[in-house]
Order: structure tokens, then C-alpha cells, then sequence
């Protein structure tokens, strides 16, 4: 310990020396972790897909329903142009009967990403419950 002197040159006892506690800081800083680790938890959103099963020979049973997702908010459902509009009746009238609901959704080169989840959205609003994406 130093020892100082006071205004008339007599020893004035020890000199106090603070050290700040940071033991309050780093508990609010944990604290403040754990509450941004459990946001990014549950920011993190997925879609389940499913690529399907390639054929080594023609595979039998029914015809696959196929969703090809043109540029300008058109479509292509088995071949047959749909606009945006009419989608949805479209895959809730073709998928009403069939005990299987799997739907084959294609992109064209040039058309956004968010317009192809737009699309698989709109499918599962229609009744689809397996989305397959068609590989290139």
C-alpha cells in the first residue's frame, strides 16, 4: 500500500485503490446471450421437401401432378397453364379424390426463389401433404 501525504506534508494513511466489479456486467451479459440464442431458435424456419425416387424402368402406377413455376406469376400444372389466380382451386380440384397428395414442384431457370415458395405455399393451403422438388 502507498501511503500519501496531505496538504501540510503529514502522512495521510492508505491510499484507497477501487477496483470496478464485473461480476454484474458479465451476468447480464450471459443473460443477454441466452435470450438471443433462444430468439435464433425460434427464427429458424424450414420446409420439409422430398426429392423423389428415380425409376430405373417406367413407373407404374398413377401419373405424378407437376407444378412447374413459370416467370410473371404463371404456372404450368401438368402441362396445362394456370395463372396465379386460379391455382388454388385448380390443386384443390385435382387433389379431392386422390388418396395420395404429393406434388412435384419445378422452377424455371430466371424465376425467384420466393416465388417457388410462394407456389409450394399455396399447394399445402390446397391440400397437398408432400411436396417433391424436381431435380434439373
Amino acid at each position: 500500500m502507498r501511503r500519501s501525504l496531505d496538504t501540510r506534508g503529514r502522512e495521510a494513511g492508505p491510499v484507497a485503490q477501487h477496483e470496478m466489479n464485473v461480476t454484474p456486467m458479465l451476468d447480464v451479459l450471459l443473460v443477454l446471450l441466452v435470450i438471443f440464442m433462444a430468439a435464433a431458435v425460434g427464427m429458424h424456419h424450414t420446409m420439409d421437401a422430398q426429392f423423389p425416387d428415380p425409376c430405373a424402368v417406367v413407373c407404374t402406377g398413377t401419373q405424378p401432378i407437376v407444378l412447374e413455376v413459370l416467370p410473371g406469376s404463371r404456372f404450368l400444372l401438368n402441362k396445362y397453364e394456370v395463372t396465379a389466380n386460379e391455382l388454388a382451386a385448380r390443386l384443390r380440384a385435382v387433389f379431392e379424390g386422390r388418396p395420395i397428395k404429393v406434388l412435384t414442384v419445378s422452377g424455371r431457370r430466371g424465376v425467384p426463389y420466393e416465388q417457388v415458395i410462394n407456389a409450394m405455399d399455396v399447394a399445402r393451403s390446397a391440400g397437398v401433404r408432400v411436396l417433391a422438388i424436381q431435380p434439373r
